[in-house]
Parts: C-alpha cells; structure tokens; sequence
C-alpha cells in the first residue's frame, strides 16, 4: 500500500511513476476524499473540545442554581453534530483505504518504464546445449523415462495436473532436499506454513482484493483459500506487530506445494510441466530494514542463480520493467531456464523486493534501537526454486543419445548414487 502522505505531498511524481508501469492512475477523487476527511477531523476535534469544556461547566453552573437549558441543548445538537461527522469520516476512511489498496507499487527508480518488451538480460550462464543427435522434448522424455504419468493425473485432477512416479518422484524430492539443504547451510529459517489461508494474508501480500478471483477459493462463509506461493503465507508472519531493530534482517525459507487456477488459455507450446495448477516450490523471504533491503535482494539473486549453477543448467538473469512487475513489487528479477524444444527461456525464479508496500497493508513494523521511533520495514522474496519448469530443463538439456539422461552431480547423494536416468527402468 502507497503511503498516503507521499500522494498528498505529490501526486503528480506519484501518477508518474505509475505510468512506468503502463497504469494510468487518477488520484482527483482520492484527494478530495483525504481533504475532506482532514478538514472533518479538525472540525470534530474542535466540536469535542468544547463539548467537553461544557461538561464541566454544566455541574457547576447548576450547583449555583443558574439555567442550563440552553447549554444543555447546546451539547445535544453537539452530540448529534459529532455523530454525523464520525459516520461521514468512518466511510472517507474506507473510501480512502478501498483506494489506496488498489493502488500498484511504485517501481524503483532504476527500474525502465514500458512492458516485458523491455526487459532487460542481465547475464548469461553457460550455453545453450548443441546435440550431435535429434533431441526429444520432455514430456517425450519424461514419459519414456517413466518420471511423470500425464495420462493419469489428468483422469485424477483434470487437464493442468500430473503424476510424479517412481524415478520421477525421487528426482522431484531430490531437488526439494537439494535446495533445503542450500538455504539452512546460508542460515535461512525453514518453515513448513499452513496451506489454507484467510483473505487478510492475500490483502497483506498484495495479491487480493484485484486478483482475487485467481486463488482456489475453499469455502463460500468467509473467505479461506489454497496459498499461490509461500510468500502469501510467509509475508503474514508478524502481520500487525513491531519487530526490534535488532531481530532484522529475519532470513526465512518455507517447502510447499503451490495451487492456483491459472485461469485463461494455455498456449500450444505449454504442454506437460510448464504450466500447472499445482506444484512444488522452496520460497525465500525476508524481513529487512529499509537501507539493507537493496542489499538483501541481491543476496537473494545470488543465491538462487547459484542454486540453478549448481544443477549446471543454462539460464539467464533478466531484470524486470515496471509493467512486467507485479503489483506488490518495486523492483523483480528473474531466473529464465532454456528449454531447448520450446526455443525460449521460461522462468524458475522471480526475486522481488516489495519495499514497505506490503509492510503496510500488513501494518508490521520496526522499533529502532537508538530513538526508539517506529517505522514501516521492508519485504523481499524470491523463488529457490520451484521445480515445475527444472524438471523439463534438466531433462531437455542433459539428455543422451540413448534416450538417457544425466542426473546433476548435485542431486545423486539424493538418488542413492545414481548418475543416469535409463529408459526402462
């Protein structure tokens, strides 16, 4: 959530900003809503003042025997007039928060304006692999390998689910052990959060109320859903409470699977793993203070292109514009994997840093040590990593001759040892 005082102080800087992400912003209303609102709030504080000033005239007047009819009518035409005002300053303070709410972040000065035309490649890790013989593509591959049964998670989930089985499994785990392991041997807290969540964990991330409609909503009283990612969990930790200065940076990582509807036609291209409505993913987090939060969010990008490295798969590092950013963010970058049958790169991870816009919406804060002043902290997150698109880059790209396909030295401590997937076996 934008910070109501950066609006009012500069609306036109902030309408700009928001063009960098293609969003055509009209803050006239909000304005006007905020400025009747101050203006109520002097008003009723004054109606106030005096209506407890003569209440404590009122028994001393009467104490002497004077006439109090006139005063007294006086407090009940008080009385209604800061009822009024409290009613009419409740529903700006709504209005006010409904709008607020709806507003994206800012993106971060040196992030470029435009869409993901605008995009911007940051490096590149090792090269695209060349075969001496003609490749399969990966639901060929994973299929004939016997990782993955399409056939049967579509009949048991319908169309964007599959079946793990067998090897398929075990490299699926082996993944989710290996980036485990990688983030306790960095520090990080491991997390296993609850997978329903109520509608305040999607408003405090940022997700809801515009994107509402995209979670797999459980229940028609109230309103609980199935997480999206972990961060909608892991944002929600200290909703509504004050951190000292000293407990930051809270460095946090949590395993879940991750559901959502994905509503809209999948491309042609798009088949198996690539787009699902469930899958698996580690997801970093992190709470900061605001002058280390840069920093974080390269400790973040560093750690998940290390994670990919490591498997020795070739991506790219590609820097987000503002309109390919989500809303909660100010600044994303992503870790694309090539998949060599679809002739482009697919994104594994996307690390973000959401500023203080989803501290607000969650109202978490800080208390610095030296003056003890209270302020909003900062958010960052990032994928590390989901697995629902390393599994068709592995095996895309480590595939033999023979139909086999290397497993990445990293992982084979997890699959007792062995080196090669085989079909047949």
């Amino acid at each position: 959530m934008l910070d109501i005082n950066l609006i009012r102080n500069d609306p036109q800087w902030v309408t700009e900003a928001l063009k960098k992400r293609e969003y055509e912003a009209d803050l006239t209303e909000l304005l006007d809503w905020d400025s009747r609102r101050r203006e109520l709030l002097q008003k009723n504080e004054a109606v106030k003042a005096e209506r407890n000033k003569m209440n404590k005239q009122i028994p001393m007047l009467k104490k002497r025997g004077e006439d109090t009819t006139c005063l007294m009518a006086r407090l009940k035409e008080m009385a209604d007039q800061v009822k009024a005002m409290d009613e009419e300053q409740g529903d700006l303070e709504e209005k006010i928060r409904t709008a607020l709410l709806s507003l994206p972040n800012l993106p971060a000065e040196d992030v470029v304006a435009g869409g993901k035309e605008n995009n911007q490649v940051v490096s590149l890790f090792g090269e695209k692999p060349a075969f001496p013989f003609e490749p399969k593509n990966h639901m060929d591959l994973c299929t004939d390998l016997g990782l993955i049964d399409y056939e049967r998670g579509v009949k048991m989930g319908g169309n964007g689910f599959w079946l793990y089985t067998g090897e398929g499994a075990r490299l699926e785990w082996a993944l989710l052990n290996y980036f485990i392991a990688e983030h306790l041997k960095d520090g990080y807290t491991f997390m296993l959060p609850p997978h329903m969540l109520t509608y305040e964990c999607g408003l405090t991330a940022g997700q809801f109320p515009k994107f509402q409609e995209d979670v797999y909503r459980l229940s028609e009283e109230g309103f609980y859903f199935m997480l999206p990612t972990a961060e909608t969990a892991l944002i929600n930790l200290y909703r509504g409470e004050i951190l000292e200065e000293a407990e930051l940076p809270k460095k946090i990582f949590a395993y879940t699977p991750c559901y959502r509807r994905e509503a809209g036609a999948y491309r042609a291209s798009e088949r198996g793993m690539i787009r699902g409505h469930q899958f698996n993913k580690v997801e970093m987090f992190a709470y900061t203070l605001p002058e280390d939060s840069d920093a974080m969010l390269q400790e973040m990008i560093r750690k998940a292109c290390r994670l990919v490295e490591g498997l020795g798969l070739h991506y790219r590092l590609t820097k987000l514009a503002a309109g390919d950013c989500s809303a909660s963010m100010a600044t994303t970058y992503d870790i694309e994997l090539w998949i060599p049958s679809m002739n482009e790169y697919k994104e594994c991870s996307s690390v973000s840093n959401a500023r203080d816009y989803q501290a607000r919406r969650g109202n978490i804060r800080l208390r610095r040590k030296e003056n003890r002043k209270v302020e909003f902290l900062h958010t960052l997150n990032g994928s590390g990593l989901a697995t629902s698109r390393l599994m068709p880059a592995m095996v895309e790209q480590f595939q033999q001759g023979d139909g086999s396909v290397r497993i990445p030295r990293v992982l084979q401590p997890f699959m007792g040892g062995q080196e090669v997937l085989r079909p047949g076996k």
